[in-house]
């Protein structure tokens, strides 16, 4: 029910599972694991899987930690949009892909989840968009020792806020992994 007219299409987005952002994440494995079942999901069914890497001063382009997990591997034709704020689309061609593609919705994954993914979400939510988060296949770092809540709980109260965004002529859903559609709205999940 996007916004955007003539913009049938469905995309996965797997942003920022890189070798020095979720290193030190919550629950590291499962998440890529997660990631990986919906990358198999999108290209057997025809999805676009569209890929977002960051870099900064902390993660320089080019450098080890910059790089993409080894269990994550993005096919040859799939788009890379290189970021370096948090939302995906600012100073990125991200709408221009998705445009091309035609897609209208959103299916989104990846790390970290009170940074990059709250803003890209919300991004995405305010372009027009319909999006879809992924309860679990998303992740964060600990940063209690800065005052955050410990990451678990970061990461629930952005599954269980997200549940309730509502906007004119868009969705915003929170679903499993294994309840995430390609074809229609998903399921959604009682996030709590």
């Amino acid at each position: 029910m996007t916004t955007l007219s003539d913009r049938p299409q469905t995309a996965l987005m797997v942003i920022d599972v890189q070798k020095g952002v979720i290193a030190d994440t919550n629950q590291p494995d499962d998440v890529v694991g997660n990631i990986s079942t919906l990358v198999d999901q999108a290209r057997a069914e025809g999805v676009p899987v569209v890929w977002v890497q960051h870099s900064d001063e902390h993660l320089p382009q080019g450098s080890d930690a910059w790089d993409y997990v080894p269990e994550l591997a993005r096919g040859e034709s799939e788009p890379l949009v290189h970021k370096s704020f948090g939302d995906s689309f600012e100073g990125t061609d991200l709408e221009e892909v998705l445009a091309k593609a035609g897609v209208g919705r959103l299916v989104v994954t990846g790390a970290q989840s009170d940074a990059c993914i709250r803003c890209t979400i919300h991004g995405a939510f305010a372009r027009g968009y319909d999006v879809t988060l992924v309860a679990d296949a998303h992740t964060t770092e600990d940063l209690s020792a800065y005052g955050a809540p410990p990451p678990d709980q970061v990461i629930a109260h952005t599954n269980l806020y997200w549940s309730y965004q509502t906007a004119p002529g868009r969705t915003a859903v929170v679903s499993a992994t294994k309840d995430v559609s390609f074809a229609g709205s998903g399921t959604g999940e009682d996030p709590r």
